[in-house]
């Protein structure tokens, strides 16, 4: 190789290294927060977070890769939940997970505009986050066990279905 044809190559290379260096960084990861009412050991804590873990990797994110999850506990205390609730939000996630009442009051609390996904919330219309279950409105969403529509009248749904 000639010298003029290896400074050529040479000068060449050194004006594509930062373009081939910027293409190769990843796209910012998308931040979630996580706030559970209950402690982190917490038997039904630890199943609620492996199904969320599980249904993200199966829609492609993957925590470290292109996701971060910042997880908070409250165990059980509202005043914890509380300011765990305004940390996340201090944060800027592009959506919190909450799991339990306490968890939801204090999300409820310190955000109208992050969107809210709650899991294990009692009766989420009495407790004031959603304006009903089937059009929740604001910021808030999730999933409940319980319709309270089906419950006040299950002493009659026994005696319809012969149930003892």
């Amino acid at each position: 190789m000639r010298r003029r044809e290896f400074i050529t190559l040479f000068s060449g290379s050194a004006l594509m290294l930062p373009l081939a260096a910027q293409a190769q960084q990843s796209a910012p990861k998308k931040r979630i927060g996580v706030l559970f009412s209950a402690a982190e050991d917490n038997p039904q804590s630890v199943k609620d977070l492996a199904a969320f873990k599980s249904g993200l990797q199966a829609l492609g994110w993957n925590e470290g890769a292109n996701l971060q999850i910042d997880y908070r506990w409250g165990d059980g205390d509202p005043s914890r939940a509380r300011s765990s609730a305004m940390e996340l939000v201090s944060i800027s996630p592009a959506v919190i997970m909450g799991t339990g009442t306490v968890a939801m009051t204090a999300l409820h609390d310190a955000t109208n505009t992050i969107p809210i996904v709650f899991l294990n919330v009692a009766d989420p219309v009495a407790g004031g986050f959603v304006a009903s279950l089937s059009r929740p409105s604001g910021n808030i969403t999730g999933f409940t066990l319980f319709e309270y529509d089906i419950g006040e009248n299950g002493c009659n749904y026994s005696r319809r279905w012969h149930l003892t």
